[in-house]
Formats: structure tokens, C-alpha cells, sequence
């Protein structure tokens, strides 16, 4: 009697979990995108809106690399940087202010791409310490104005660890290695590589391939 009244608690709840792991993502709308059609990119400064200072220009530094390998140009971003502050601005919330028509006027790019950084540092969870760098991106066009494309991405040095081998004072110890390692040598920027890369790479519900790419209008 019991079994019989455990499996018709248990099937209705197994079902539920399978359905919930065969939903499949919405596919992107690329209308826009594709009427659009950028050829060069303009990458402004991220926003920052965690706590370490060191995320704004540690994300700036690998944009470049997937979005190239996606087929696009990409104004570089030194330049970029020291044409903004040549003209009085340095904080990047008053850059990602500047109209569009404004930044196509100073820099001739197709098309700008905006990052806040939500995530990005060291946290300490007692057992373990775990680096985590998250953003999210848009693209837009510097023309019209219009909204191309956004999403977001993350990266943990947590990631496929198995922190339950050493016992807990092995994991103690292994947590304030960590922390202290981390610490000292800024690994979040190791991170916002990683997160760069499944953020702007050309993938499903990703950017799209550019024109530099032989994947170019296939996608």
C-alpha cells in the first residue's frame, strides 16, 4: 500500500522534471540583425556594477579577440579609449549616455556594443572560493538606433569541481589557498576571458557571424 501510494507521488513529479529538462530555449529574433548588416564595431567601455575596479578594462581587453574571430572589425579599443577621453569623458555610464547618432559621427562604426559587468571577483563561501565574472552585452545600430542583438554570459572557476574529496579541513585549506591566490594575482581576469568569449562568440541565440567569416549569412 505504501509502494502503490509513494509511485503516485513520485511519477507525476518525474514527469514534471523530464518535461522541464526537453524545454528548449526561444531562438533569437535576428530580423533587425540581419537588415542591419554591421560590418565594423564599436566596443565602449563596460559599465562596472561590481565591486572590484579592475572589471571594466579587464573585460575591455578580451572583447576584441572573439569578436574578430566572429568576422567582424573592431575599432581599437586603445583608441577608442583615448579619443573619449580627449573629449572629456572617462566614467563609462556617461559614455554609453552618447547618442548613437553622436558615435557615428566621431567614430564611423556600423554598429556599438554595450557590456555592464554584473559579476566580477573572489567570493569567499567558507569551503571553497570561487571566481565569477557575468555580463551582458546589446548591439546596436549607430545609425537607426535600433536594438541588434543582446544576451548575456558567465564564468566560475567552480565549474565540473568536485570539492566533497580531503575531508573538510582539505577543503578548509584549499579554500584559503585559493582566496590568497586569487587575491594576489587578480584571477578574475582569467574569467572575463572565458565570459567574453561565450558572450560574444557566434553561436545559437549568439552574435552572428560578420563579414570577415567564411560562416558569413549562413548562420
Amino acid at each position: 500500500m505504501r509502494l502503490k501510494t509513494l509511485l503516485k507521488l513520485c511519477v507525476p513529479l518525474l514527469v514534471a522534471i523530464l518535461a522541464t529538462g526537453c524545454v528548449t530555449s526561444k531562438p533569437y529574433d535576428y530580423t533587425a540583425f540581419k537588415q542591419s548588416r554591421p560590418r565594423s564595431i564599436l566596443v565602449l567601455p563596460p559599465v562596472n556594477s561590481s565591486p572590484d575596479v579592475n572589471a571594466t578594462y579587464s573585460m575591455l581587453s578580451h572583447v576584441t579577440y572573439p569578436l574578430a574571430e566572429s568576422g567582424y572589425y573592431v575599432l581599437p579599443v586603445a583608441l577608442v579609449d583615448e579619443t573619449f577621453r580627449q573629449n572629456g569623458l572617462t566614467n563609462p555610464g556617461d559614455i554609453h549616455a552618447v547618442v548613437p547618432a553622436k558615435l557615428k559621427e566621431i567614430f564611423g562604426a556600423d554598429a556599438a556594443l554595450y557590456i555592464t559587468v554584473t559579476k566580477y571577483g573572489t567570493t569567499y563561501m567558507i569551503i571553497n572560493s570561487v571566481v565569477t565574472v557575468s555580463a551582458n552585452a546589446k548591439l546596436v545600430d549607430l545609425k537607426t538606433g535600433q536594438l541588434l542583438w543582446e544576451g548575456s554570459a558567465t564564468a566560475s572557476s567552480d565549474e565540473g569541481n568536485n570539492n566533497s574529496s580531503g575531508g573538510l579541513v582539505g577543503m578548509l585549506v584549499t579554500a584559503v589557498i585559493k582566496q590568497i591566490a586569487n587575491s594576489v594575482t587578480d584571477a578574475g581576469h582569467a574569467m572575463a576571458g572565458t565570459t567574453s568569449q561565450r558572450l560574444l562568440s557566434a553561436r545559437p541565440n549568439g552574435m552572428l557571424h560578420g563579414p570577415r567569416s567564411a560562416q558569413y549569412g549562413k548562420d
